[in-house]
């Protein structure tokens, strides 16, 4: 079941000659639904200012239309930031010399969670079992006769500084946004009796605004609720597998023909998964990832296994595999398109460790596929060399998203420690939440692991509860290495994560640094660095070869 609203909104101008606040609803399709949630907001432009009401609408329209385009795996107050960040700066340059301002209340409501995101003075409330809870704050100075000035609100400084307020949904209860041309004319009592008296939420929003204006209240006056009338069943990851309409594929025999793919034989088994190399109608192949069928009991497998490809959809680029959409699919299962060429893991052991020019060419590709991960909120937790692919075609491809992790969608069990040990950063054996650190410090460790053939902290199985100090310096397995790709190696796999880089794009400009730093300190030619001692010998050496000359001739 998905979660089922209800919702009514009113918005009268009053005295005013303009009405200046804004309201607007999103309610979108079911899939974007489950994975962005439904938008409620009210916005109060402030009528100092240049243009309040366009302020209002403006700030609505980019918070509907571009929260809904940033990446589906971010979580809904960082998309919220992100966006309203961007719009605060719109308004600051938009306003002609004058101010644009307008203050926002915007609910997010995704699963079985909310989201409210505040700044300045409209009110949001929770209503049930006749008790009217206050969410947010009012951000005005509180000196007397300054009431009424917001101290905070859209396009009033360069730094935005929004209120988040996160929590669990109840069934049955209501959510009240408000203007303060309504609560600062009824108060909380004033509204919790209308709310009382009143079920029917576009009759309440009615109510609500004609008696503020009754009361007295020369603002425009405002009112969006709604009711949360069912709660979903299951979280994100459920929904997306709709696995009770996907059961697992019978055994795959070599040449058989499965919903449209021919089977040409099992590539690889474990306890964790089943993998097929197949082809499509045109002869290319693919990589079809199932589970084994002792797996199917598990609760979280399938989930999990369709997890795996909803992340892979998301990050699609030339570092990471291609997914088929598979519009015929009827089991649980995913295809992936197989690419010729080698894991690392292989070329470390059919030709050791990588050369300095090889290294070169492919941590920069390493490093920016995490940041295109970190970018989305994905976090791999299983780099190392037999997960990265060194295609035929050049490109390095990062595979097996069967760890992956998303902060507020994935969820893991306390004890699970995800990853290959010798690859895990240090601070998660103590139970640290996942970072893109760790990811970035298992990158640390592969590279090092591929340029010298050794771990920095040395190899650590399973069972061990490793202790970590200082790694081993990587030149005392390669003197060749230039000192600055020393440091930067030293830096990445540091036991200590506050010492490490902190994203993907601070790791990548060292690079880059050190080697255009590494290319200007080769020695300059003489007479680059000499040339007024270079032209001085020449003239001197004609000079002398002139006289020789004349000599001879007088001779």
């Amino acid at each position: 079941m998905a979660l089922q609203l209800t919702f009514g909104e009113a918005s009268a101008i009053g005295p005013r000659s303009e009405n200046q606040d804004a309201i607007r609803v999103v309610t979108p399709a079911p899939a974007l639904a489950a994975s962005k949630g439904y938008l409620f907001a009210l916005a109060d432009g402030v009528s100092q200012c240049v243009d309040g009401g366009l302020a209002a609408r403006a700030t609505l329209q980019a918070l509907a239309l571009d929260y809904y385009s940033t990446p589906e795996t971010w979580a809904v107050t960082q998309s919220l930031d992100r966006v309203l960040v961007a719009h605060n700066r719109w308004l600051q340059a938009n306003g002609s010399g004058q101010p644009l301002l307008t203050t926002l209340s915007a609910l997010i409501l995704r699963g079985r969670r909310f989201t409210l995101a505040h700044v300045g003075d409209c009110r949001a409330y929770r209503w049930l079992g006749g008790t009217l809870e206050r969410l947010s704050e009012d951000h005005v100075w509180e000196q007397p006769g300054m009431q009424h000035v917001l101290k905070r609100a859209m396009g009033l400084d360069q730094h935005l500084v929004m209120d988040y307020l996160d929590g669990e949904l109840r069934q049955g209860e209501s959510f009240v946004l408000v203007s303060d041309g309504v609560w600062a004319t009824l108060g909380d009592s004033g509204i919790q009796r209308i709310l009382h008296d009143e079920q029917d939420l576009d009759a309440a929003s009615r109510a609500l605004v004609n008696a503020a204006h009754l009361a007295g209240s020369q603002d425009n006056a405002s009112a969006l609720l709604l009711r949360v009338d069912a709660l979903p069943e299951s979280d994100l990851a459920d929904t997306l597998a709709q696995l009770e309409h996907w059961p697992l594929p019978p055994k795959l025999r070599d040449d058989q023909d499965f919903e449209g793919w021919q089977v040409e034989r099992l590539l690889a088994e474990s306890r964790q998964s089943l993998v097929y190399r197949v082809r499509d109608n045109q002869a290319r192949r693919w990589l079809l990832k199932t589970l084994p069928g002792g797996r199917s009991e598990a609760p979280q497998a399938g989930p999990a296994l369709l997890l795996e490809e909803w992340f892979l959809r998301r990050v699609a680029g030339r570092f990471f595999a291609e997914v088929h959409p598979l519009p015929q699919r009827q089991h649980l299962y995913y295809v992936q398109r197989e690419y010729a060429g080698q894991t690392l893991a292989e070329h470390l052991r059919l030709s050791g460790p990588l050369g300095l020019p090889e290294w070169l060419d492919i941590a920069p590709r390493l490093i920016k596929a995490l940041g295109m991960l970190h970018r989305r909120n994905i976090l791999h937790r299983d780099i190392k060399p037999e997960n990265l692919l060194w295609g035929d075609d050049g490109e390095l491809r990062v595979l097996d998203f069967g760890l992956a992790y998303c902060p507020g969608l994935s969820r893991d069990e306390a004890c699970d420690l995800p990853g290959t040990p010798s690859y895990i950063a240090p601070e998660a054996f103590t139970g640290a939440a996942p970072t893109p650190q760790q990811d970035l410090y298992s990158a640390g460790v592969t590279l090092y692991h591929l340029l010298t053939g050794h771990y920095p902290h040395g190899e650590i199985e399973a069972f061990q509860h490793p202790r970590f100090g200082s790694p081993t310096p990587a030149s005392r397995y390669r003197p060749d290495l230039p000192s600055w790709l020393e440091e930067s190696l030293a830096r990445a796999v540091s036991a200590d994560p506050q010492q490490r880089y902190e994203t993907a794009e601070e790791w990548l400009l060292a690079l880059e640094q050190g080697e255009r730093q590494a290319l200007s300190s080769r020695p300059r030619p003489l007479l680059e660095r000499e040339p007024l001692k270079v032209w001085r010998t020449v003239a001197l050496l004609a000079l002398l070869l002139n006289l020789a000359l004349l000599v001879l001739l007088l001779k």
